[in-house]
């Protein structure tokens, strides 16, 4: 149980249906400037707020917007769950609301509010860390409570009657860490000032709040040095520590987390970020319990050291893992350690990077990335209903997307790296087409039209500006297979030229968006983006098919998987394509040389072509480059290298594309609700493993596929919402009882059955 689980039965709710916060006005402290929390001397505290009222009401409702982060309470009792509190947006165009209801006891309260930077206020302080410099002005705060009475609502709106105060908040930043002193008593209180809204709308939010979703409360305790004690929570996480102290008024605690260790067995930043670091200053006498408020990071060790009064004890020290409140709808585990280890560690960075965006890594960047919301977005799905969280994501690319339709590699676009010499991380085909191709994988898991009728237009600036860019059909700029395998470094493809991905991305853009449009009921549209997508695929296979070696551009895997999973192959050519790309992952020892550009497509043309068999053997390789090799380093969450080097970040989710090989292949769960079939299972049942169970909770119901093999069968058993066709692999002579399942056909590789609702076994003699 969690401290956030209070007598108040607090609970997070959707708006009420009139229009909040209407009689409410911006307001900040008097006090505060963008360098609020930026100091290191302390002399510019985050401000806290305050409201005193009586009431006789017991039920009432909080709409509330804090900028950067907030946290609420009435009478010192935490409102909402622990976690972090107001949604990272372009506040200049949106400014998402909280809204919960509150059960009080008549009688006087004080509703108070602390305020963090969060990404509204990111500054530069010399000696800890940041990513990039900007604001969007001082800290400040909206809301409105209603109480409802007797005698009608009582309405407490933010204005002048509000107080504010400096806090014991005295460092913030998103990048650089938290400082608090727990002997500041706010005492200097003020009226509060009436301050101008950033400019966006007020909106309820989209996105779930961020919460703490597990606590890491049994860590291993080494002492690298006299005065440094190393905390080993044993996973990877995104979030902060708890701790429990004790000791004289005064004596400071300096807690440094991180993802490895250096090899004296102190803490390393160099994969993270650094300098980044946590101070808490005791008030003294009785255990203090404290944890950040608004600062997280991803580490899976803390180095712990008394700035001043060694004697003073840490009585307990714990990890809190922050994700975003998206419930679990998925679950998956197989027969092979191994491959149930690749799937911990990819689920981990996902959660890991589940904030209210997408985030790339929980520490040294924290940007919303958009690839990653189209390229592994099916395991996303499966995984956890992100239905919401991506409505957000969508939202932030409307709201990132420039007047020629151009959408930014991140969203929000927090930082424009042409500003600083980077303008190449600006601008990509690969990221920027998320904006037409997330909004549609989450039509396809969740089935809502309005999504895609909501996306429309960025979808369509988007496209129109796509085609711009195409030179004779080819689109050749961007940053192309991002970290695949080849000579030098990681970071920009060298194994593919970077033609190839550009142009497939518009390909699939305009191939979706002619879905798209059917759809909505667009037939002109439709039949435009139709005749843009057999341009480009004619444009591409003009460009880039060799003739002589019987594949595209220069034969690698990226270049040959990615049109072949797009279905823009050839019939005639296809089985040179596949068997060019199995002969390459046979050369390479069954390992991967794509990018995550590449990755995914080359899975779905493996797993269209029947052949997951390559896919496992890769799965199971140990040595770099491979899932397994970054495990045998210690890893607990995905790494952003194939090779889990050290110095790059030991927590992305962006090679996390075997979640899909996972469910859809091995489990065969193929859920796409845009075609008239919303459900087809098909296992791959494979040699060399003995079992493998998934269940996916989808809008349509439960579904499950289990699998195990014994010398002498294999047993299926599935169960379904909904009328389903079940493809079970098995040679033409192999005896398949199926006892209620109506059998369809028979071919020499496969048996299809037709099931309604419910739970199906098969059973395939050997």
């Amino acid at each position: 149980m969690f401290r956030h689980i209070l007598a108040l039965s607090l609970l997070s709710i959707a708006a009420s249906a009139q229009q909040p916060l209407t009689t409410a006005q911006w307001i900040q402290a008097p006090f505060s400037t963008p360098r609020d929390g930026a100091e290191l001397d302390g002399s510019h505290p985050m401000p806290v707020f305050r409201r005193a009222f009586t009431t006789t009401g017991t039920e009432a409702t909080l709409h509330i917007a804090g900028l950067g982060q907030f946290q609420a309470s009435i009478d010192g009792v935490p409102i909402g769950p622990t976690g972090l509190h107001e949604a990272w947006t372009d506040y200049r165009k949106t400014i998402p609301y909280e809204t919960y209801r509150l059960s009080l006891k008549p009688g006087p309260h004080t509703l108070t509010v602390l305020l963090g930077n969060g990404m509204y206020n990111v500054q530069k302080t010399r000696g800890r860390y940041t990513k990039f410099d900007a604001t969007f002005g001082p800290p400040k705060l909206i809301a409105e409570l209603v109480v409802r009475t007797k005698d009608g609502p009582q309405t407490i709106p933010t204005d002048t009657t509000w107080q504010a105060a400096p806090g014991p908040i005295t460092f913030n930043s998103t990048y650089g860490g938290e400082d608090y002193d727990a002997r500041i008593t706010p005492t200097a209180w003020a009226a509060a000032a009436l301050t101008e809204s950033p400019g966006g709308v007020l909106i309820a939010a989209l996105a779930p709040e961020v919460i703490v979703q597990h606590r890491y409360a049994t860590p291993t305790v080494t002492h690298p040095t006299p005065n440094k004690t190393v905390y080993d929570l044993g996973q990877n996480i995104a979030g902060w520590p708890h701790i429990q102290v004790e000791g004289p008024a005064g004596a400071t605690l300096r807690l440094t987390p991180g993802e490895l260790l250096n090899p004296d067995g102190t803490v390393s930043q160099q994969s993270s970020g650094s300098p980044q670091w946590y101070t808490y200053t005791l008030r003294g006498g009785a255990p203090e319990d404290w944890s950040p408020r608004f600062s997280y990071y991803g580490f899976r060790y803390v180095q712990a050291e008394w700035i001043t009064h060694p004697e003073a004890r840490i009585l307990h020290l714990s990890g809190e893992q922050l994700s975003s409140n998206s419930p679990v709808t998925g679950a998956f585990t197989t027969s092979d350690p191994t491959l149930n280890a690749i799937h911990h560690i990819i689920v981990e960075a996902m959660h890991n990077n589940e904030a209210t965006v997408f985030t790339d890594c929980p520490h040294r960047e924290k940007l919303g990335w958009l690839e990653e919301t189209h390229l592994v977005s099916p395991g996303l799905l499966f995984n956890n209903d992100v239905h919401a969280l991506m409505r957000a994501t969508s939202r932030n690319m409307a709201d990132a997307q420039k007047p020629d339709g151009m959408v930014p590699t991140i969203a929000p676009e927090y930082v424009v790296f042409g500003e600083h010499g980077y303008g190449v991380f600006d601008d990509s085909p690969e990221w920027g087409s998320a904006s037409i191709l997330a909004p549609w994988v989450t039509y396809r898991f969740y089935g809502d039209t309005n999504d895609l009728a909501t996306a429309y237009p960025t979808m369509q600036a988007y496209l129109k500006f796509l085609q711009s860019k195409a030179v004779d059909g080819i689109v050749a700029y961007g940053l192309g297979d991002w970290y695949d395998i080849g000579p030098g470094g990681p970071g920009f493809g060298k194994q593919t030229t970077l033609g190839v991905t550009g142009t497939l991305m518009l390909y699939e853009d305009a191939a979706v968006m002619q879905k798209i449009a059917t759809l909505l009921h667009h037939p002109e549209d439709a039949a435009t983006y139709a005749a843009l997508a057999e341009r480009e695929k004619q444009a591409f296979n003009k460009r880039f098919w060799n003739d002589q070696t019987q594949t595209y551009d220069q034969g690698s895997q990226t270049a040959n998987a990615m049109p072949l999973a797009l279905g823009i192959v050839p019939e005639e050519k296809r089985a040179a394509v596949l068997a060019h790309i199995i002969a390459d992952i046979h050369a390479h020892n069954d390992h991967v040389t794509t990018g995550e550009v590449g990755y995914p497509y080359m899975m779905r043309a493996l797993m269209q072509a029947n052949r997951s068999d390559v896919l496992l053997a890769m799965l199971l390789r140990k040595d770099a480059p491979s899932y397994a090799s970054q495990l045998a380093a210690g890893a607990t969450a995905l790494t952003e290298a194939w090779d889990a080097n050290p110095k790059s970040s030991q927590d992305h989710f962006m090679l996390g594309g075997a979640e899909e090989f996972f469910y859809r292949g091995l489990a065969g769960i193929d859920i796409d609700l845009s075609r008239p079939e919303k459900l087809i299972l098909h296992p791959a049942l494979l040699a060399g493993l003995n079992e493998v169970t998934a269940t996916y909770l989808s809008p349509m119901g439960r579904i499950a596929s289990t699998w195990k093999r014994t010398p002498t069968q294999t047993t299926l058993t599935v169960t379904v919402p909904i009328a389903t066709t079940v493809i079970v692999p098995a040679p033409e002579s192999a005896n398949i009882h199926a006892p209620k399942a109506d059998l369809i056909h028979r071919e020499a590789t496969q048996a299809t059955y037709k099931v309604q609702p419910g739970t199906y076994t098969f059973l395939i003699a050997h």
